[in-house]
Formats: structure tokens, sequence, C-alpha cells
């Protein structure tokens, strides 16, 4: 670790946990962004499917395999042909804009080209779970002022080290929201793009 106040025993541990529940706030995003619909087809699309199995609901890709054979179509192949038409039903319930065509082996899922009005309201989209990991992300950067300002208290930590830290901390925070910046970016030009 690159910061100054992760060499004080008492900090290393409130940075190793602020630097963990970041990256996992930020893979998150990341996650979310590839799971919103562009106008070309991508398996990703269809991460937020969850079909009814045997009794137990379970993410669509461990029941099926998902292609992308051509940019504007998606393939679902069940790996049980009987689990079809639970498939085609949690894919209609998740309310992604895709119509399935159901041959009785292979679920088609043509990709329509987005509308100017649908990018836009995609756009809003992205910017509102934008929103939500930089609340996540600045929730972190209290609670690991609030563990610095404890250890101070607890005199486990000099004045001056908590200020260190606490400027430490922001500095950690503003380089995993510039990531979230950066990917957001990228998926908003990829929308905007027809």
């Amino acid at each position: 670790m690159t910061i100054a106040s992760a060499s004080v025993p008492a900090l290393r541990e409130v940075f190793s946990a602020i630097q963990t529940r970041m990256d996992k706030a930020v893979a998150d995003f990341r996650a979310a962004v590839a799971s919103i619909r562009t106008g070309r087809a991508s398996v990703h699309m269809l991460d937020g499917v969850r079909v009814e199995y045997y009794g137990t609901e379970m993410p669509l890709n461990q029941v099926a395999t998902v292609h992308a054979p051509e940019a504007q179509l998606l393939t679902v192949q069940p790996f049980d042909a009987g689990s079809l038409a639970a498939i085609e039903k949690a894919i209609r319930a998740a309310d992604i804009g895709l119509n399935p065509a159901n041959d009785g082996k292979l679920i088609r899922l043509p990709v329509p080209s987005l509308t100017e009005e649908r990018r836009k309201e995609m756009v809003k989209h992205l910017n509102k779970i934008l929103e939500e990991h930089r609340t996540a992300i600045r929730n972190i950067r209290r609670d690991g002022n609030d563990a610095t300002k404890k250890l101070k208290n607890d005199k486990k930590i000099s004045e001056d080290e908590e200020r260190r830290a606490h400027d430490d901390i922001q500095k950690v925070t503003d380089d995993e929201l510039k990531k979230l910046e950066e990917l957001a970016k990228g998926k908003e030009k990829e929308l905007l793009t027809v």
C-alpha cells in the first residue's frame, strides 16, 4: 500500500478494510454497468435474470449458456431442455426490453436498436447507479474517518497521525471516485453512439 498512514500499525487494519470495501463498490459498479443494455448484444445483458428452476431461483448463467453470435442477437441454450419455458418466462419477467423466441431447443433474443429517447433513459439510469455507488464510497470514507477518530480517542494514534490518515483516506476516496467516473463516461459514450 502506498499510503503513508498505512505504515502506522494501528491504522493498517483501517486502511485495509477501507480499500477492500471501496474495491468491492467499484467492482459492483463495473458489473452493474456491464448489464446496462446498449444497441449491441452482450451476454451481460442477461446477468440480472433469475430463473425458477426446481423450486429455486437461480441466475440464468447457471441453468443455460448465453451466446452473442451476432451484434443484434443473443441465444440461450438451456442445460436441461425441460427448463426452456421457465427461462423464457424469466426473461419476459425481467423487463429488459427483449422478446424471446423459443424454437423448442434454443431461445433467440433479437436485440432491437435503441431509440434516441431510450438511450437518454439509459444514461439517466446509468447516472442513478453512479450516484448510488458514489454515496457508498463516501459512506466508506466516513466509516474510515470515524475509525481513525476512535483510534485517536483511545490514544492508539496521535493527532498528527489522525490528520494524515484523514488526508490519506480522502486521497483513496478520490481515486476510487475517479474510477467510477471513468467507467460511467465510457458506458455513456457507448450508449449515445448510434
